[in-house]
């Protein structure tokens, strides 16, 4: 699909991340208060004053009087096409109505973003083979890198919503139990592995009550945000047996401001799987996409230095199948559940998703840009960035980061 062109010039430019084609969905303060928003080239589209203005028409009622998006990801794939599709007749070059929607555009530089959406449930997968063959071959060694399910079903655990926030939300180091090889017993400290994951999140649009096929998960997600999930490898390596993660994936999970939704991404979908899969698995067409990510660290008062390069591509199980897979047991799925897609790494070292893998946990310290990391350090920025590149024109996520604050005094100390 080419460029569609748009009157305001910003949205044209080849390497710009906001064109007509992506029109992603963000909530951000204008006039005193959190309002719905539209990312299009410099510029944030009021979509909340649209509305109230009668420009956007969507239900009987208004669906963006609130500060999120889920009020539209209930009325269903009918509604979010209508917001596309009314949302380009606005925009496009020599639409009648600019004149009327130009006093409604905010310059997105300076803004101050919020969550998008309020997020129902967080579960987050283990779905990259790179990532799974690294973590494995670290911890078990190569002949037994990949459990024996890993290869037939999409391995996830439940995480926190409550810790879910979006970028530029700054993330303290935690305390935790971890017990080092050299430590007779465990002890409370903060940790000293602490980590980032790269990942992409997919968001469920609509609610299911049962079993749901791929082809129908597929058509329930309403969009993807680039996440971060921060992990604390040494509060994990001592936890994580039998249940899995726990408190080391719960001090926070960032996101990017921007929903880009399934729609703009469609011309972007990319094939997978070597293996074949039972039949509630399978798939009946490229489900992953084709999305160039890369990860910037910026050390206190230093400059960003690009740490990890990858594609969405290489992910091993897409979203759709995640979420099918999610509902197996019967579980109920919500308006807002975020699906974390697992690290996303590839098959050379600059493309691992993860300071655990990049260091080969801390054996071997990651060292460009001047600088040196086996894990990050008090005062590092960590920023996640992705596109999907089209005819002349380029999909963006936006960037999602967080700043690392050093931990709190011993909470428990009297």
């Amino acid at each position: 699909m080419p460029l569609i062109r748009a009157w305001l010039d910003s949205a044209n430019r080849p390497d710009g991340g906001f064109p007509l084609n992506n029109l992603p969905l963000g909530v951000f303060t204008a006039n005193g208060a959190p309002r719905c928003g539209v990312a299009i080239g410099d510029q944030i589209l009021d979509a909340t004053g649209l509305e109230q203005a009668g420009l956007l028409e969507l239900n009987a009622t208004l669906v963006l009087d609130h500060p999120g998006w889920n009020k539209l990801m209930g009325l269903g794939p009918k509604a979010w096409a209508a917001l596309r599709a009314q949302l380009t007749a606005l925009l496009r070059e020599g639409a009648p109505a600019q004149d009327r929607v130009a006093p409604f555009l905010h310059p997105i530089d300076g803004a101050q973003m919020h969550m998008p959406f309020t997020v129902a449930e967080f579960t987050d997968f283990y779905a990259s083979r790179h990532h799974a063959t690294n973590v494995g071959t670290m911890f078990r060694g190569a002949e037994n890198a990949l459990p024996p399910n890993w290869l037939h079903i999409p391995i996830g655990y439940n995480g926190r919503a409550s810790s879910v926030v979006v970028s530029g939300t700054p993330v303290r180091r935690p305390w935790g139990q971890v017990k080092g090889p050299d430590d007779a017993q465990p002890r409370f400290a903060p940790s000293a592995r602490f980590d980032l994951e790269l990942e992409l999140g997919a968001i469920v649009g609509q609610p299911s009550d049962g079993p749901v096929t791929v082809a129908d998960a597929d058509q329930m997600i309403f969009g993807y945000v680039l996440l971060n999930d921060w992990s604390a490898r040494d509060i994990q390596a001592w936890e994580y047996q039998p249940l899995g993660p726990f408190q080391s994936k719960a001090t926070a999970t960032s996101v990017s401001p921007w929903i880009v939704m399934s729609a703009a991404l469609a011309p972007f979908r990319t094939p997978t799987r070597e293996v074949p899969l039972l039949p509630h698995l399978q798939e009946r067409g490229p489900m992953l996409y084709d999305i160039a990510l890369h990860v910037d660290l910026t050390p206190q008062d230093g400059q960003p230095v690009t740490i990890a390069r990858t594609n969405y591509r290489e992910m091993y199980y897409s979203s759709a199948q995640q979420l099918a897979h999610h509902t197996t047991s019967g579980c109920p799925m919500r308006v807002g559940d975020l699906l974390g897609s697992g690290t996303i790494s590839g098959p050379t070292k600059d493309s691992r998703g993860s300071l655990l893998e990049l260091s080969w946990g801390g054996k071997e310290p990651l060292q460009t840009g001047g600088i040196t990391r086996s894990f990050l350090e008090d005062g590092d920025t960590i920023t996640l960035h992705g596109g999907a590149q089209g005819d002349g024109y380029r999909i963006g996520f936006g960037t999602c980061a967080g700043t690392l604050l050093p931990a709190l005094p011993d909470p428990y100390a009297r």
